[in-house]
């Protein structure tokens, strides 16, 4: 793994283009947030929720830095919000998606599933991409 601490990697990624240098509690508690909203049902836009994806991707990225033993510590917090993000989503491939954000390495498998309850503006946006999912109570079918 990574030889680096988790400030150092914080910086590196920001200098890499991330617009902050994070921590690694920061991106795991925006995950967490975003895998409970996307249970309860996802009702921003679609813009709003390719960015709010983002904190996976930095956490992608970090774990390829971060020393060993920070990598141990955090996996399985990051592995159960995995796991419930998984749960709360359908995979499709990212052609929900796809058609309104560029498909990331296909490592980055969060990208490629829409969540199952399909309300609000995302609901809609990609239920016009072909998604088929619950719909949230004030978006009837």
């Amino acid at each position: 793994m990574g030889t680096y601490d988790e400030p150092e990697v914080g910086e590196l990624l920001h200098r890499r283009g991330w617009r902050t240098a994070f921590t690694v509690a920061e991106q795991v508690d925006a995950w967490a947030w975003l895998v409970e909203t996307v249970e309860r049902g996802y009702d921003d836009d679609v813009d709003e929720y390719t960015n709010d994806l983002y904190c996976r991707n930095w956490l992608h990225q970090a774990w390829l830095l971060l020393h060993d033993h920070l990598v141990q510590l955090w996996t399985p917090r990051i592995r159960a919000w995995d796991d419930r993000f998984r749960a709360a989503t359908i995979a499709d491939d990212g052609l929900a998606l796809e058609p309104f954000h560029g498909m990331p390495h296909p490592d980055m498998w969060w990208w490629r599933r829409h969540p199952r309850v399909l309300t609000g503006s995302l609901g809609r946006s990609l239920r016009s991409a072909g998604a088929h999912g619950t719909c949230g109570s004030e978006d009837p079918e």
